[in-house]
């Protein structure tokens, strides 16, 4: 029910929020300004909170919803399927995924994001096709950072795959199988196997440690997809466009990059390394004293709080993680700043406990991500529509109007 209720009002609750009586919610509902489903009771119905929301902030600001930040209400709103963010984490076609990462695998998730139910993506044959050009660009480009090997072998990859280009859902979904674990691959820098994801990291980056597949598994699926962050938001552009689902996710790993998105994950490693000796209450009090801000804090969507990273700290700290990393540190910073540790963080916190290569954040993360860009993608292909925002010009008056305007 709790979940129920951060997505979906009541007519007495919609109507309340909005200040009007039932019969303006009902006209807003034929407009299609609010969306509405059938209630537990057959009788009744329930309205979108994020419709009704919308709606507010286009009449009067309004304060922000409980738990989570607005953004700016000109920013680009899409209609999606995909996953929604709620103040108990992030929702996947219905599903919670604090919930998901209890047992699931990220294999699962994508299935669940992708709505594949007629075929199975992860079939042990649905393995991606390595061409000699592939094998040559992933040779030359060993010693790169794994985004950008990975990048330019996907850039080569569609001409690999027959199916890149089709049409079909299905079709759709056998190509994000292959697509997810070239990815998985390239990244690691070993041939694509059918074996799951999370063991092949696991294998490959942290071999002998018997926490290492659990804990990266439930990393991969809170991280598998979060609404329009940044970088889903270039994947549904660049899918507009009408490019196959490889392109769709280069776009995706180039936004990545940026240090405010998933270059973020770096610099809290940096900071989890600098809190690794010393008394960590006199850190923190020093960098606040600095103005210095603190990476891994803080979210532009959760204002309580982001639920995946305490999920993932909680798991840190069964399997024998320090708690000065999944306890002090978290609440020390709070104390100083008011600010909640976010996904990076403990994202941080996971590559350290299990001694993960240097770096490894961003690409565990692209490694998820690339399930919810290919979610997106796919979804965004389906509806046909290109992207085109317009812009509100601020800059000088053409010279004609200066001209006139002096004139006069």
């Amino acid at each position: 029910m709790k979940k129920s209720a951060s997505l979906y009002l009541s007519a007495r609750e919609a109507s309340a929020e909005l200040a009007i009586s039932p019969a303006t919610l009902y006209a807003y509902v034929s407009r299609g300004l609010i969306r509405s489903e059938p209630g537990a009771d057959p009788r009744s119905r329930r309205y979108r909170a994020e419709d009704v929301r919308a709606l507010k902030e286009r009449r009067t600001p309004p304060p922000e919803p409980r738990g989570l930040r607005s953004f700016d209400a000109d920013l680009p709103v899409l209609d999606t399927a995909v996953s929604t963010i709620t103040e108990d984490g992030p929702v996947y076609r219905g599903v919670n995924c604090i919930a998901l990462a209890e047992a699931d695998t990220l294999e699962h998730a994508a299935t669940l994001l992708w709505d594949a139910t007629e075929v199975d993506p992860f079939a042990a044959d649905n393995c991606p096709a390595v061409s000699e050009a592939m094998a040559a660009v992933a040779a030359a480009t060993r010693e790169a950072p794994p985004i950008d090997r990975t990048i330019a072998v996907l850039a080569l990859a569609a001409g690999a795959d027959p199916q890149a280009f089709t049409r079909a859902a299905d079709g759709r979904a056998l190509v994000g199988g292959r697509i997810a674990r070239l990815v998985v691959a390239t990244m690691l820098d070993v041939v694509p196997s059918a074996a799951p994801l999370h063991l092949q990291i696991a294998n490959r980056w942290a071999p002998g440690q018997p926490d290492a597949p659990d804990l990266i598994r439930r990393a991969l699926v809170l991280l598998a997809d979060h609404e329009l962050n940044a970088s889903t938001f270039t994947v549904r552009c660049a899918a507009s466009t009408g490019l196959n689902l490889y392109d769709a996710t280069i776009a995706g790993l180039a936004a990545l990059k940026g240090p405010r998105h998933g270059g973020a994950g770096v610099l809290a490693a940096q900071w989890v390394r600098n809190l690794a000796e010393g008394d960590v209450a006199a850190l923190i009090r020093e960098r606040v004293a600095l103005g210095e801000r603190f990476a891994g804090f803080g979210h532009g969507v959760y204002r309580r709080g982001d639920p995946r990273a305490y999920a993932l700290l909680q798991a840190l700290a069964r399997a024998g993680a320090p708690p000065r990393f999944t306890v002090e540190v978290p609440a020390k910073v709070l104390e100083a700043t008011g600010e909640f540790a976010n996904i990076d963080y403990a994202l941080a916190v996971l590559t350290r406990t299990l001694k993960l290569p240097p770096g490894s954040e961003l690409p565990l993360f692209a490694m998820a991500r690339t399930i919810g860009w290919i979610a997106h993608a796919a979804e965004q292909l389906r509806g046909g529509g290109l992207i085109r925002p317009r812009a509100r010009y601020v800059g000088p008056a053409p010279a004609s109007a200066r001209v006139s305007r002096s004139a006069g």
